[in-house]
């Protein structure tokens, strides 16, 4: 027994969309039919398939009446099967269409497809060869013919630094709704938070989707993100990157101490293990020092004369090896 589960785009049958006119659609049927038509395909089965869903979605699409009434039922169809419950009873009333004119789903079908069978009648085509296939399909209509998913909604939260870092309470509007929110610590830009049962809210059922925030931070004057980890730069005066020593670094948690290893150079980064940023586990990725050697542009009297001591008593040239150096 044929699956009847996917749903039949008619449109992406014969290639067409929803606005196109009745001269479209025929016009693609008709190139379609005398491609695949048994007589030019013999044998072949494929096409013979093809032939019949081409002839199924012009049936439908060509007939005012059925076109409409095919709209409105392909617009529940991805909805239907994320719901539960049972066929419409009497009266109940879907999205302006009224089922209570129907015995069965099935005869809802027939008449989409126009094909009322005689008792008895043998041969009747049809796109739906399983109706019992449909019973999660059914389901969808009169208890929720809205799914869930199309309740959700998503907006985006700003956060400073700070706020991330240690988590907030915020307060955020949504419509005429005001929720407080609690950001836990550790959120960056990318991040995406479920607030359960804060979406938008189905009108017949009550049923809500959920909230999702998009965090996105602002911009830091010293710290950036390279993956999980914190980066910054941190200046260091010459005699320092000569002679090496400890100098005092800004993290999330306050100022600590940290050893500049002497001969450092420019651009060279230290890495500072378990400062950066927190993580959903409750630990620390590492914050990267980009150390950046600042020269000196006002001197004193006496950092001039010892500078000129230095150059003049100073044994490394740094641009010795460009001497050799040629095309």
């Amino acid at each position: 027994m044929a699956s009847t589960t996917d749903f039949k785009d008619y449109y992406a049958v014969l290639g067409v969309n929803k606005n196109s006119s009745n001269d479209e659609i025929k016009k693609a049927f008709r190139k379609l039919a005398v491609k695949y038509h048994p007589d030019r395909n013999p044998g072949d089965k494929a096409a013979e398939e093809r032939f019949k869903e081409i002839s199924e979605a012009y049936e439908v699409l060509s007939d005012t009446e059925k076109r409409q009434k095919y709209d409105q039922f392909g617009q529940y169809w991805k909805q239907a099967s994320q719901t539960n419950g049972g066929y419409p009873g009497v009266g109940v009333d879907v999205g302006g269409f009224d089922f209570s004119q129907y015995r069965s789903f099935e005869d809802f079908i027939n008449e989409l497809l126009g094909r009322f069978a005689a008792p008895g009648a043998t041969g009747t085509r049809t796109g739906f060869s399983d109706y019992s296939n449909f019973n999660d399909f059914a389901a969808g209509f009169g208890t929720n013919p809205q799914s869930t998913t199309q309740l959700d909604r998503e907006a985006v939260l700003r956060l400073n630094l700070s706020e991330a870092y240690r988590g907030v309470q915020k307060r955020i509007s949504i419509g005429t709704e005001t929720i407080d929110i609690r950001i836990p610590a550790g959120v960056k830009t990318g991040s995406r938070l479920k607030v359960k049962g804060k979406g938008q809210s189905n009108p017949q059922t009550q049923q809500r989707g959920d909230l999702y925030l998009k965090i996105e931070l602002d911009a830091h004057p010293f710290y950036q993100f390279d993956g999980d980890n914190l980066v910054c730069e941190v200046p260091i005066t010459p005699d320092e990157a000569v002679l090496g020593g400890l100098i005092e670094v800004p993290t999330p948690d306050g100022m600590v101490s940290m050893k500049i290893p002497s001969g450092i150079k420019s651009g060279q980064s230290l890495r500072l293990r378990g400062k950066g940023w927190q993580n959903a586990q409750g630990g620390k990725s590492d914050q990267l020092v980009k150390i950046i050697i600042d020269t000196p542009k006002d001197l004193s009297q006496s950092e001039q004369e010892l500078y000129e001591k230095i150059r003049a008593n100073r044994s490394y040239d740094p641009r010795k090896n460009l001497q050799q150096m040629a095309l």
